[in-house]
């Protein structure tokens, strides 16, 4: 019988921050709102047997981990942003098989009426 693997997601959503990230030079100076979606998906086998949060992916540590790049040096792309953030986590989480972060600015300086503009990337952990 083939062993089975399970994989767990753990979703933070509209994770929200006030940061200097854009192009313009008035995002770097006035700053704006932007949102920040995480799922990582891990195994969490060890963590469902124990219910021990040392055996899991702690989210509060996830949320300090983003809140280091988004108050961190200013970033001109959005796109760069999700990269380094979904990078970091699977660096940093050994039991993270992916990453996936949304990022989305808020206050888009442009003269279209528009809710927001969100990149998306995923970073996958090599086998």
């Amino acid at each position: 019988m083939a062993r089975q693997s399970a994989l767990t997601r753990i979703s933070i959503a509209n994770a929200e921050f006030f940061a200097y990230h854009g192009v313009r030079e008035e995002e770097h100076q006035l700053g704006g709102r932007f949102q920040v979606d995480i799922d990582l998906y891990y195994n969490a086998t060890k963590a469902v047997v124990s219910d021990n949060i040392n055996d899991t992916i702690n989210y509060e540590e996830v949320l300090f981990l983003v809140n280091e790049h988004m108050n961190g040096e200013p970033y001109e792309l959005i796109e760069t942003l999700a990269h380094d953030i979904a990078t970091s986590l699977v660096d940093k989480f050994d039991t993270a098989s992916q990453a996936t972060v949304r990022v989305r600015k808020l206050n888009v300086p442009i003269q279209q009426i528009l809710e927001y503009v969100e990149a998306e990337y995923s970073a996958v952990r090599e086998a």
